[in-house]
């Protein structure tokens, strides 16, 4: 039996997100003895070990399922590394690649696959992303993957051409950026890399926490590696131009604090006015197309307040972790 493609899943204890991937993944429709699926666990986690042997011990015929651990000195190494891992070890000379929380549908492996045996280097899938009427900020936000360009929820590689740009850069530690990576390099190099959109995954919103686009703020930091890595890419398809609104909420701030220390009125008053206005303004956008409970309005109140220095703090931290110009 030869494994034609090889699906990749990196997963880091989420069960239940897990479980409905694999389904939709064994429901394929493609030849069950042509593809293998490879859940690659972050956590290296025993529970996650069990819940793959258990569904493939129930399995009559179909793919293969195989579940590897990634070891190292980390407690998780991010999705570049576990990916990495998963089509090192693939018997497939195809690789697909999807996440543990989305749905591929029947269809989706034997389109991409067909891209690629007509002569492609990559594909990349159409991604659709359920939202309710009235979205929330985060929830707006996250629909944005449906209109992004080769994220690894939904893409397809030869395996030679991974092995010679050496894969996902591991210095992308969170799941941000570091499919845009691979993309970028393989646009270097001059790759054939074509949109599939029969290949569809849905890509449902996860539930979040209070707060969440505070946490997210840190993945800033990585916005400049890649920067570093691919300065002309990065402004055509990513930014443009740094977040200048987000400099002048802090500048305004900043002059507020210094001109209150020194304890000239006016300039005070002035700085606060503009810290005010653009914060108000920043708060307004993001409430523009989002849900108007009180509670949602409340916490965009607060995280807009947060989330320029925040920000900010993070750039300017990847800046020097990555020694590069970058703002």
């Amino acid at each position: 039996m030869t494994i034609h493609v090889s699906v990749i899943v990196p997963t880091c204890r989420r069960p239940e997100l897990l479980a409905r991937c694999m389904e939709a993944l064994l429901a394929q429709d493609f030849a069950p003895t042509d593809y293998e699926i490879i859940i690659v666990d972050d956590a290296a986690c025993p529970e996650t070990k069990l819940q793959v042997e258990h569904r493939k011990a129930r399995l009559c015929g179909g793919p293969q399922l195989r579940y590897i651990p990634v070891r190292g000195s980390y407690c998780t190494h991010g999705p570049a590394a576990a990916r990495n891992v998963g089509w090192r070890s693939a018997a497939g000379q195809l690789i697909a690649f999807t996440d543990d929380d989305c749905i591929p549908s029947r269809g989706w492996l034997k389109e991409g696959v067909a891209a690629l045996d007509e002569g492609a280097t990559g594909a990349s899938g159409r991604i659709v992303v359920p939202l309710t009427s009235i979205p929330t900020d985060y929830e707006y936000n996250a629909s944005y993957l449906a209109h992004s360009e080769f994220v690894t929820a939904n893409c397809f590689y030869r395996r030679e051409v991974l092995s010679e740009v050496g894969g996902f850069d591991e210095r992308f530690r969170a799941a941000w950026r570091e499919d845009s990576d691979l993309f970028f390099t393989l646009l270097e190099c001059g790759a054939k890399c074509v949109y599939v959109p029969d290949a569809v995954v849905t890509h449902p919103v996860r539930p979040a926490g209070w707060g969440i686009s505070l946490y997210q703020q840190y993945k800033s930091m990585f916005n400049a590696l890649l920067y570093k890595k691919h300065p002309t890419l990065y402004r055509q398809k990513v930014q443009a131009t740094p977040p200048w609104h987000y400099y002048a909420i802090v500048g305004a701030l900043l002059a507020t604090l210094l001109a209150s220390a020194g304890r000239p009125r006016l300039l005070t008053l002035t700085g606060l006015g503009i810290w005010t206005y653009l914060t108000g303004r920043f708060c307004q956008q993001r409430l523009e197309h989002t849900s108007r409970s009180p509670g949602h309005v409340l916490e965009m109140i607060i995280t807009s307040i947060l989330i320029p220095p925040l920000a900010i703090f993070w750039r300017l931290r990847g800046a020097i972790k990555f020694r590069v110009f970058f703002l």
